[in-house]
């Protein structure tokens, strides 16, 4: 059976239960459960902390496990575990962030003291670009503090809106650390099984999934556009909405008009219909897609 980590709080936990349900599979109704079996799709859910999904991962306990970039990282699992596919939720930006007018870029920071929560992802950055005798401070929580409690000189914290940080009379500076989001990770060991055969039904299993969650992401980004249109403006009209791979084409009792169906960018389905519209196509409808597999 396919061990499957699901963060069991905070940001993540609640969408990534959504984003599960939606690919067909049985997610947990009490926060309390820390272990749910779904025997009709083979898979068994463990609901972790955050930070320790990638660690069970990394370890082969777990085969995979939803978690943020920025926790994959600071983890440190080295060759125990990958990303295999970005989620499109929980996007965040990790930054420096110091009192206004201090510093400008990350070289100032040689021989400063940055607080954190994640060490081990900072430790390597600093260390990717040369930036020598940083002392990286852990601490669990309220890092924007650190500064004004003399515990750093700078700090480096996820930054949504910036507001905290306003607050606190700091500023972000240097570069961006990383652009973080939800992410399905796999480990690349194999796990012990009595069974010769699991590791087959895990590879199986494994790819159901990804195609599952790869078809939530789809139906979530597209919509699908019904018109019809008169023959002599079909081609133009394709050009607006080509589709995936091709739009459907279908006669109408009025031969000099054809019924066009078609995926659409959500983002772009009221500026695609009125281009359709001033074309000439009528009965434009827009149906939302639940799942789907490209």
């Amino acid at each position: 059976m396919l061990r499957v980590a699901v963060p069991n709080k905070g940001a993540l936990s609640e969408a990534a239960m959504a984003m599960l349900s939606e690919a067909g599979y049985l997610q947990r109704r009490d926060r309390k459960e820390l272990v749910l079996v779904d025997e009709e799709n083979g898979v068994e859910f463990f609901y972790l902390r955050p930070k320790d999904v990638a660690i069970y991962v990394g370890r082969g306990i777990i085969d995979l496990g939803i978690t943020g970039r920025d926790l994959f990282l600071d983890a440190e699992v080295g060759g125990g575990a990958e990303e295999i596919l970005g989620l499109g939720f929980g996007r965040s930006t990790f930054r420096l962030a110091a009192p206004k007018g201090q510093f400008s870029s990350e070289q100032d920071l040689a021989g400063k003291r940055v607080a954190t929560s994640y060490d081990g992802l900072l430790s390597q950055w600093f260390a990717d670009r040369g930036v020598a005798d940083v002392e990286v401070v852990h601490l669990d929580g309220a890092v924007e503090s650190a500064v004004r409690l003399g515990v750093a000189d700078a700090i480096a914290d996820v930054v949504e809106t910036g507001n905290t940080l306003k607050a606190a009379g700091m500023e972000t500076f240097g570069s961006p650390i990383l652009q973080s989001e939800a992410v399905l990770i796999s480990g690349n060991g194999e796990r012990e099984d009595d069974d010769a055969h699991a590791p087959v039904a895990l590879q199986t299993q494994t790819q159901r999934l990804i195609r599952r969650l790869q078809g939530v992401l789809v139906a979530r980004q597209y919509v699908m556009m019904d018109y019809d249109i008169r023959r002599e403006h079909l081609e133009a009209a394709t050009r607006i909405t080509p589709g995936l791979e091709s739009p459907t084409i279908s006669p109408l009792a009025d031969e000099n008009w054809v019924a066009v169906r078609s995926m659409v960018p959500a983002k772009k389905t009221n500026q695609l219909m009125d281009e359709l519209y001033d074309l000439g196509a009528r009965a434009i409808l827009v149906t939302t897609i639940h799942a789907c597999r490209v």
